[in-house]
């Protein structure tokens, strides 16, 4: 499994790591990037580059309770309707259970799982 994006991205959508990427496979969606899984080359450039720690580089480092986010990454595929949609069905999943989520800049919700 290539990185993934998880919830301090939602709502944040910075783009510093779409910048970086040296093969274009980070996607806008409705509520946060995604990396797409089959254009990935693991390289890693992506996480330094996010200011809100948002990127994981396997499902094992990924906070257990944000391992819903690894399916969203996992499913999305950029100019296909049906699984972007899918992925941003789980996403809202995910953001309709953690209430409190969008209440918690990013940036604190990053620092929470750092510890």
């Amino acid at each position: 499994m290539p990185y993934v994006i998880t919830e301090a991205c939602v709502g944040t959508k910075d783009k510093a790591c779409v910048d970086v990427c040296p093969v274009d496979c980070i996607y806008e969606g409705e509520q946060q990037l995604y990396i797409h899984p089959d254009e990935c080359i693991d390289c890693g450039a992506c996480v330094p580059a996010c200011p809100v720690a948002a990127i994981y580089d396997s499902p094992d480092s990924t906070p257990a309770s944000q391992k819903a986010l690894i399916e969203a990454n996992s499913v999305f595929r950029a100019g296909d309707a049906g699984s972007v949609a899918q992925a941003e069905g789980i996403v809202k999943a995910h953001i309709a259970a953690n209430p409190d989520l969008m209440a918690v800049a990013p940036t604190e919700r990053a620092a929470a799982h750092a510890k």
